[in-house]
């Protein structure tokens, strides 16, 4: 097993040219799927130290912010899984990176040992509606609210109440958010796009494992929707984190690790010899 020294990156592309990075050498894979915002970097500050700390070899992916919907990110993580040519593996996603792992699960659910699904749904609701329509609206108008005032909005969708009590933690969020903004890497874009249509009577074909979670405070994908998507798939968990927005894997990261590996540590080990053909 590895210890948390373990900090060995190898970057690479796949064939049609996504770029990902290795990170550590343990001999157990997990795919990490990013939400809308697209970018693997997303991962290291937390949740790659304390998997690759027990033993895992963490996959991150770049998919970008204009990845498309559930199923083309889909298609892009099979592609990234022929790539490394992995054994069957747990996937993990956030937002559209989750929605993403649902749609794989349907289709190539054989290339899959579990999956953990964070701030996900199974449908789409008015408000995300609303907010998909809104969004249209000012990119069709080519207008843009000035860094600031996006740092702010992004600080009220994306975190909890009692995170937005905490001055100082809040004042250090909106830093980081302006700076996103500033350079065009908005943490903004991690935003749940709506699943393609009503998925939650699909979910009952799923067959692996599955852990979801939901973040109490995340008003862009409530957790009553992803306490839905659990209810829909045969055997699947829920666990809902207490005092946690939209981005609760890097607000309580702690509480989003432990549940994280606990999980992990119930999947069958995976099996290198274990062929991925269908």
């Amino acid at each position: 097993m590895n210890g948390p020294g373990d900090t060995t990156r190898t970057p690479g592309r796949t064939p049609a040219g996504t770029p990902y990075t290795v990170h550590g050498t343990g001999p157990r894979p997990v795919v990490l799927a990013a939400g809308a915002g697209g970018t693997g970097r997303i991962w290291e500050h937390h949740q790659i130290p304390a998997l690759t700390a027990a033993g895992y070899r963490v996959v991150t992916f770049d998919h970008g912010s204009q990845a498309g919907g559930p199923e083309a990110l889909a298609a892009r993580t099979v592609e990234l899984l022929d790539a490394l040519d992995l054994p069957p593996c747990p996937l993990v996603g956030h937002s559209l990176g989750a929605l993403a792992v649902q749609e794989l699960l349907l289709t190539d659910a054989h290339r899959v040992s579990g999956a953990v699904l964070a701030a996900t749904r199974g449908r789409s609701d008015v408000t995300a509606e609303a907010l998909a329509r809104a969004e249209t609206a000012a990119a069709d108008a080519g207008t843009r609210p000035p860094p600031a005032y996006e740092a702010y909005v992004r600080l009220v969708l994306n975190l909890s109440p009692r995170t937005l009590a905490d001055e100082g933690a809040a004042a250090e969020w909106l830093d980081l958010f302006e700076l996103a903004a500033l350079t065009g890497e908005s943490a903004a874009a991690d935003r749940p796009l709506p699943p393609l249509g009503h998925r939650l009577a699909d979910y009952g074909r799923i067959p692996v494992p599955v852990l979801v979670l939901g973040f109490a405070d995340d008003v862009l994908a409530p957790a009553p929707l992803g306490r839905e998507v659990a209810a829909a798939i045969p055997g699947a968990r829920y666990t809902e984190l207490p005092d946690t927005g939209h981005l609760g894997f890097l607000e309580r990261p702690e509480a989003f690790n432990a549940a994280l590996l606990d999980f992990l540590t119930t999947l069958a080990p995976t099996d290198p010899g274990v062929s991925h053909a269908p």
